[in-house]
């Protein structure tokens, strides 16, 4: 292996005086301190098996400043201890990451940083584990390349500003390298097995001992809402079809919205919706205090757009509701239908939607139909689709 540079900003002791020989690499699309998604829940959970490095995606001063929360781990050090075994690295490269020629300083400055840290581990690499395939970091050594399709990034290169072509070409980059290629969704499935690769169909999890606290939990209580109460849980965007959440709000019935807004988000539509009086947004919450806020509702709603970013996606809300116990009405998806599960109601238009809404909050509580739905959950769960991925990856004790 090239001799490697040094990360900057390290913890010292903490970190190098510990083993990190088998290291499996995970670069992510979302910072540790963002939206709870699969990175974080994958990272965590394999560190059962082996030592990870969690990657926090490149950032530059703006993202930092569009994005208060993540302000303070911008910060020095930059190579830092999470928890026994599990270390992350936030790296930050020049303005214009975007663009044709920043976006070449910016993979070439974060795979220097990314090389640098694991040198400074001082570990062998055993695994690296690419999610977007913006700027993939192979090279570190590694005895397997993994590449994690978690979405359709060229369908949705639009909605985050950044070139369709650009994406497309990278996709075909990692379809060369990579040894191995997971995707979440059966769409996704095709799409990178027409690229020349087995990808294997490995979906998203679901973290089944936290959400099916909500039958447990006291209730949020700065909910203030008169039940029955139809809930969405997420970030409201782009993806996101406004105009069904409206239309649930106009039966009368109190509609609860959990999750930030995206820069993305239809706002007209949405303030349009925020101002009625039996909707409520409490905004963003910890991930630990979701089941509160899950314990006022009465179904989990999904009411993504169709296109082909949402065909290929695979909702984790829908898992995290049936956790719950909740009844689910969800957009046509493919991913959904292939749960294979009639405990989740399937909607193409906005009528159908609403009409089945009303009906699961109009249900009775019945506790054992709950308890199939946390059953189907639990098939799902993240320690076992973890597990899986463990053993994909060659890992020892897998």
């Amino acid at each position: 292996m090239a001799e490697l540079p040094r990360a900057r900003g390290v913890t010292g002791p903490a970190l190098t005086g510990r083993d990190w020989d088998g290291l499996v690499v995970v670069v992510a699309g979302v910072t540790w301190e963002g939206n709870r998604l699969g990175a974080q829940h994958i990272a965590e959970r394999l560190t059962r098996y082996a030592p990870v490095l969690y990657v926090d995606p490149p950032r530059t001063l703006m993202s930092v400043r569009r994005k208060p929360w993540i302000t303070e781990s911008g910060h020095e050090p930059r190579l830092r201890l999470v928890s026994e075994r599990l270390s992350r690295l936030t790296v930050m490269v020049p303005p214009l990451k975007t663009r044709p020629l920043g976006r070449v300083v910016a993979e070439r400055v974060f795979r220097r940083r990314v090389a640098g840290a694991v040198r400074t581990l001082g570990g062998t690499v055993h695994a690296t584990v690419v999610i977007p395939p913006h700027y993939p970091a192979f090279g570190l050594g590694e005895v397997v390349k993994v590449h994690l399709a978690s979405d359709d990034f060229a369908a949705g290169a639009r909605i985050q500003g950044v070139s369709e072509s650009w994406v497309r070409a990278q996709e075909r980059r990692i379809a060369r390298e990579a040894d191995l290629v997971l995707t979440v969704s059966p769409v996704l499935a095709d799409k990178w097995r027409a690229l020349g690769t087995d990808a294997v169909l490995w979906t998203n999890g679901c973290d089944v001992d936290l959400m099916s606290t909500a039958a447990t939990v006291a209730p949020a209580r700065d909910v203030v809402l008169p039940r029955p109460v139809a809930g969405f849980m997420g970030t409201v965007s782009e993806r996101t079809d406004v105009a069904w959440l409206e239309a649930v709000a106009h039966t009368g019935r109190s509609l609860l919205l959990v999750g930030p807004r995206s820069h993305t988000a239809p706002h007209e539509a949405l303030d349009r919706v925020l101002a009625m009086p039996n909707v409520q947004w409490v905004g963003r919450r910890p991930h630990t205090e979701v089941p509160s806020y899950l314990a006022h509702m009465d179904v989990g709603l999904v009411p993504y757009a169709d296109d082909a970013f949402n065909r290929a996606s695979f909702p984790l809300k829908v898992l995290d509701y049936l956790a719950a116990g909740l009844p689910v009405v969800a957009r046509d998806l493919p991913s959904v239908r292939w749960l294979g599960t009639d405990l989740t109601v399937l909607a193409s238009d906005p009528g159908t939607f609403v009409t089945e809404a009303v009906r699961a909050m109009d249900a009775p509580p019945d506790p054992a139909t709950a308890a199939l739905r946390r059953a189907v959950a639990s098939r799902h769960g993240w320690d076992t689709r973890v597990n899986e991925l463990a053993a994909l990856l060659g890992l020892p004790g897998a």
